[in-house]
């Protein structure tokens, strides 16, 4: 959620900055809303200081004897009064909450601008894509020929975009997910949660998935509880409305989770294999530091998953995304991307995400200054460190051989038992 009063001091430069994303988004009505809160306020506070001081005249004329009926029917209805205007300012303090939370960040400085992915700004590659004699089979083909994935099973059992991993497959998707895990908790210093994979509105709101995307979840019909759609909203929430002290800063922590999307907006899009699912794996880096190490976290961050792809061999590329991009609730991403031979590109594996204080506000998580002694918003960044399934898919296409095995990346074979699948 944008500061208010980022808002109200810098009205032309926030606008600017939100044009970048998109040239119909706009603060004005923000602004106005703002004005006439504050407008009620004033006329309400006068009240309640004519009141105070009626109250005093009261007791000074009950004192001296004399009557006081009419005073105190100026009270009653200057309290009356008063009420109104409390209610008028609740009513525009819920508008003017349901604005901003439906405002995106505003884009760092250094973010690209453009309209959409076609501007977005490759950062660098690393590795090279495999180009062998033989064709090389789609990841879903693998799959089935090795019966390791069943996905006309998974549609049996639940719907399209739901799949069922067996034998090796099942075995290949767990050693993944404890190789991320190790890693990063070993070599890379995070804190190592097992959160719920169902959480309240109000965590949902605060890491910015409600109210805007509320199309894209699965909620439960009778409570207040959503399948997460990533593990960054439990994890973020943890410190949800506290204040931690400065020294407690950065906290590193990594999550393992399945995640739920109901992909609305995404018919016809990666309809095959498992890079585009219902339900999918995912283990996820989340990080809370001070506004001045946010930067540097950030990069930490992305380097983290990036290191992930290199132990495994995968080509990857970073990208940064353009101000029309980048998602809602972040100001600057990097999105890593693999190399997946059937698609003969690159395919989004991770998003490393800075949100500055955006999140922070909304679910109220603060740290204690060393050098002011005040409470100030921290930074919230978050990343894929990465995605389960899509590692999965892009191990069996990557390292494929002609005579249809598959070589297990060395790293994952003190986890799997086996060289080649």
């Amino acid at each position: 959620m944008l500061d208010i009063r980022l808002i109200r001091e810098n009205p032309d430069k926030v606008n600017e900055l939100l044009k970048r994303r998109n040239p119909e988004l706009s603060i004005d009505s923000i602004l106005e809303i703002d004005v006439q809160r504050r407008k009620v306020q004033a006329q309400a506070d006068e009240l309640r200081a004519k009141r105070k001081n009626m109250s005093q005249q009261i007791g000074i004329m009950k004192k001296n004897g004399e009557n006081t009926d009419a005073v105190q029917e100026e009270v009653k209805k200057t309290g009356d009064e008063i009420k109104l205007l409390e209610e008028k300012e609740q009513e525009l303090d819920l508008q003017q909450r349901n604005l901003l939370l439906a405002t995106p960040n505003i884009p760092d400085e250094t973010t690209p601008i453009g309209r959409s992915d076609a501007e977005n700004v490759e950062i660098k590659r690393w590795g090279e894509p495999s180009h062998p004699s033989f064709e090389q089979k789609a990841h879903w083909d693998i799959c089935t020929s090795k019966d390791i994935v069943d996905f006309e099973r998974g549609v049996k059992l639940s719907q399209s975009r739901f799949s069922l991993y067996r034998g090796k497959g099942a075995q290949l998707e767990r050693a993944i997910i404890n190789f991320f895990l190790d890693t990063h908790t070993q070599e890379h210093g995070y804190e190592e949660i097992l959160p719920p994979v169902m959480v309240n509105s109000a965590a949902m709101t605060g890491t910015g998935q409600l109210p805007k995307f509320a199309q894209d979840m699965y909620k439960c019909e009778d409570e207040d509880l959503y399948l997460i759609p990533t593990a960054e909203v439990p994890v973020t929430n943890i410190y949800q409305g506290e204040i931690l002290n400065e020294e407690e800063l950065p906290k590193y922590m990594t999550a393992y989770t399945p995640c739920f999307r109901r992909e609305a907006g995404s018919a016809g899009k990666d309809t095959r294999g498992l890079i585009r699912q219902h339900q999918f794996n995912k283990v996820e880096l989340v990080k809370l530091c001070t506004p001045e190490t946010s930067v540097e976290e950030h990069e930490k961050l992305t380097r983290n998953a990036e290191r992930i792809l290199e132990l495994l061999e995968l080509p990857y590329r970073r990208v940064a995304l353009s101000t029309g991009d980048i998602g809602f609730s972040a100001r600057k991403c990097f999105d890593l991307e693999v190399w997946l031979p059937s698609y003969n590109t690159y395919k989004e594996i991770s998003s490393c995400s800075n949100f500055g204080d955006f999140q922070a506000r909304r679910a109220n998580i603060r740290y204690r200054s060393k050098a002011t002694g005040k409470p100030a918003f921290v930074h919230t960044l978050n990343g894929s460190g990465l995605a389960v399934g899509r590692t999965f898919a892009a191990i069996l296409e990557n390292f494929q051989n002609e005579d249809g095995s598959v070589t297990i990346p060395k790293v994952l074979r003190k986890y799997t038992g086996w060289d080649v699948l």
